[in-house]
């Protein structure tokens, strides 16, 4: 029985891309930001080799586990794409945008099947929005719709206005909308409580499109192993080659439950994403947030690696960037870190910058002998397996 632990730590990027400046990010690097901050303490991230990766500042004498600098192929930074390309799928062509809005026609089509009128349609901060258009939204029932730089339709409404389900059955009517050239990563239902300020809560839930081909995710199941989902995993992959799912509430539920699933007999891969980096303190700019939320994982990191078993291994990633101090509250184009340890990988090898974050998923498909078929990938097993 073999165990393989892939953990996302969404948002957490290592520095602008050489592409970056036609995204608008060439001086993002929000590891260096957030790890400047008083509040960051990560000494199990730094042991296992996080500051000693290329291009990061910093580092141990004796890294516990092997590292890379991952860069991205496809042509896009947001999550859908970036966990993609770390499952084998690299995407040619970004997913559509809409810095003005989505169409008329779209919007037209979509207050039509749901019966409700529509505010806003920009491109807008989460929280934002709900100060700017909460208040109407409230007093007419119509919908709050907007986006951001990613390829994103989101869906806000109070819970007290439109129910939670209902909600859900909204953003199925527009992810059958948003097809084609009008495909968008993802329809996003973003349900909020309370008065004026608004908390948006839990039940958030993404209807992702489905991936263009077959992923690691496939592969894996398709052979007999198990694939466990923690957080949204299972929404970005549209639920396809998932065996098992774990919804969470925030980074600290996931790894909770995380940790919970050490204690768990199964064979395969435990993949995890936490959001909370991202959603909660990067498109906030919460420089502070997002370095308390790293300190965080860092202590329940210690708490996983205690009751790691011999043979399990532990990979930790990200899947695009978040800058905290940038002009912008949106994702950014960056490297993405990769460190490597447990059952059989060597310490402290330095595996330099990588060309794809689809390298993670040709290594974790020779971890368990399966043939990585037409996904993409260069495996680097052979680098840090133990002699």
């Amino acid at each position: 029985m073999k165990r393989v632990f892939l953990i996302v730590l969404d948002s957490l990027g290592i520095g602008a891309l050489p592409d970056a400046r036609s995204f608008g990010d060439e001086d993002a690097n929000t590891l260096r930001v957030v790890s400047s901050n008083p509040n960051c303490v990560v000494p199990n991230l730094e042991r296992l080799g996080l500051f000693n990766i290329e291009g990061v500042v910093g580092g141990v004498d004796s890294p516990l586990g092997s590292y890379a600098r991952l860069g991205e192929l496809s042509l896009g930074k947001d999550t859908t794409i970036g966990h993609w390309e770390m499952a084998g799928i690299v995407s040619e062509k970004p997913l559509p945008t809409y810095p003005d809005g989505f169409p008329k026609e779209i919007i037209d089509e979509f207050e039509k099947q749901t019966g409700r009128k529509t505010l806003c349609n920009k491109p807008y901060s989460g929280t934002e929005v709900l100060k700017d258009y909460g208040k109407e939204h409230i007093e007419t029932g119509a919908l709050i719709v907007y986006t951001s730089a990613d390829s994103v339709f989101q869906i806000a409404a109070h819970e007290d206005v439109v129910p939670v389900e209902e909600l859900y059955r909204y953003s199925e009517i527009a992810r059958a909308i948003l097809v084609g050239e009008h495909g968008v990563g993802r329809i996003i239902a973003r349900p909020f409580i309370g008065e004026h300020p608004y908390t948006r809560t839990a039940n958030r839930h993404d209807f992702s499109i489905a991936p263009p081909k077959e992923s690691m995710l496939d592969r894996l199941s398709g052979a007999g192993y198990d694939v466990i989902s923690v957080g949204k995993i299972i929404d970005i992959f549209s639920g396809k080659g998932i065996t098992e799912s774990y919804r969470t509430k925030s980074n600290y539920d996931g790894m909770e439950r995380t940790i919970a699933l050490l204690d768990k007999d199964f064979d395969g891969l435990c993949f995890v994403n936490l959001v909370d980096f991202d959603m909660k303190f990067g498109h906030r700019n919460d420089v502070d947030g997002y370095a308390k939320a790293l300190t965080e994982f860092d202590t329940q990191l210690g708490e996983f690696l205690s009751k790691m078993r011999s043979d399990d291994i532990l990979i930790i990633t990200a899947d695009h960037g978040c800058d905290p101090v940038t002009v912008s509250t949106d994702h950014s184009r960056e490297y993405v870190p990769m460190v490597i340890y447990g059952g059989g990988i060597q310490k402290g090898v330095d595996l330099q910058t990588r060309a794809s974050f689809s390298d993670i998923s040709a290594t974790i498909l020779e971890i368990f002998n399966v043939d990585k078929g037409a996904t993409n990938g260069i495996s680097f097993l052979s680098k840090v397996l133990e002699k």
